[in-house]
């Protein structure tokens, strides 16, 4: 269990990124997933930041994928593995909108509630990691190396918008499922152990604040739709 107690649980917003939709792989194939940081305040809606953009409407973006954030923590594991890719040079090689340190998957719950500036956002899901990420990086199975590692990343929904910019904190307001934690949650529905935990795999039932389509996957693989 994760502290459940928001008192003392703040974190500097490191860098704001947003991106345009652009040629990815080819024109036909295009992506946003290329953002890059943003000076000053950007507003917070429902669906998002002001300006950030995504392709792929059937898989990316809506209420449930509305802001990602991916901590800037793992970027030396990711130089480890990969190199000393240019990506790694800047904020936003994941494609992130947030980067923060000292907020990973195993320290964020699903169902927090934190303070994004003058937004308010809840954490409904990790990311679950498409073929967009392995070609950013030249081929390199980045894809495979998250699910290994845990190291996801998370999505919010916004529950109320406002303003945020690099230089504000996040401020946990209300921790509702401190068992809860996105590593768990992706473990469970995305890296596999759900074939060795089905108890934990019934008990996710419990948290309200999960994205439609994990709600969905869970019961895929409890058999039940």
């Amino acid at each position: 269990m994760l502290n459940s107690s928001p008192d003392t649980l703040s974190i500097p917003i490191l860098s704001i990124q947003c991106g345009k939709v652009r040629p990815f792989r080819g024109e036909d194939e295009p992506s946003a997933i290329g953002k890059k940081p943003i000076e000053g305040r950007v507003t917070v809606h429902r669906l998002g930041l002001d300006g950030d953009e995504q392709a792929d409407l059937a898989v990316h973006g809506g209420p449930d994928k509305a802001i990602h954030h991916y901590p800037h923590d793992h970027y030396g594991f990711w130089r480890e593995s990969l190199g000393d890719h240019p990506l790694l040079s800047d904020f936003g090689a994941f494609g992130e909108n947030i980067a923060t340190e000292g907020l990973t998957e195993e320290q964020i719950c699903v169902g927090d509630r934190w303070r994004l500036g003058t937004a308010l956002v809840e954490v409904c899901q990790g990311r679950q990691p498409c073929w967009k990420l392995d070609h950013r990086f030249d081929g390199a199975a980045v894809n495979a190396r998250v699910v290994k590692s845990r190291r996801s990343g998370w999505y919010y929904r916004v529950l109320e918008e406002g303003e945020v910019a690099a230089g504000d904190r996040m401020v946990l307001v209300e921790r509702p499922y401190p068992d809860w934690s996105v590593k768990r949650v992706f473990g469970l529905l995305i890296a596999g152990e759900h074939k060795k935990d089905r108890e934990g795999l019934e008990a996710l039932g419990e948290v309200a604040s999960l994205a439609a389509t994990w709600i969905r996957r869970r019961a895929k693989l409890l058999g039940l739709d």
